[in-house]
């Protein structure tokens, strides 16, 4: 059985901020949106059907934990959530905080404007506020 690896264009797009009960939550490096990615730590998934079962179930609760937080920090009109995997294989789940006034609505996000990256402080920030609400349930990576 092989290790768990992050694909490479995701650790280059992302900041990580640590470690769910199954999955590694990432924060996608753009801050035009409050944009969240969670992977599973199994190494060779693509689809969320090649999880088994319970595993499924896990990443759901986790998908609905990330939500709410993200709901909670950011006050967002609507949360989208995806799996799509076109251009990064790599099962991984996209939870994104969008807004009314955001420069995609009502479509999707990728591709209408270029990343603009956070600052180290406001990384840092985003950080520390989705790990108080959080809680136990991120773990340092």
């Amino acid at each position: 059985m092989t290790a768990f690896e992050l694909d490479p264009r995701l650790a280059a797009d992302t900041l990580p901020l640590g470690e769910l009960g199954l999955s590694r939550l990432l924060l996608m490096n753009d801050r035009t949106y409050p944009w969240l990615i969670l992977v599973p730590r199994r190494a060779g998934l693509a689809e969320l059907i090649d999880l088994p079962a319970a595993e499924r179930h896990r990443l759901m609760d986790e998908i609905a934990l990330v939500s709410t937080a993200l709901r909670d920090l950011a006050r967002p009109d609507k949360i989208n959530v995806g799996a799509l995997g076109n251009m990064v294989r790599q099962l991984h789940v996209h939870v994104i905080a969008r807004f009314t006034t955001d420069p995609a609505w009502a479509g999707p996000v990728w591709g209408k404007t270029a990343a603009v990256p956070y600052s180290e402080a406001g990384a840092r920030d985003m950080a520390e506020r989705l790990a108080a609400v959080l809680g136990d349930a991120l773990r340092p990576m």
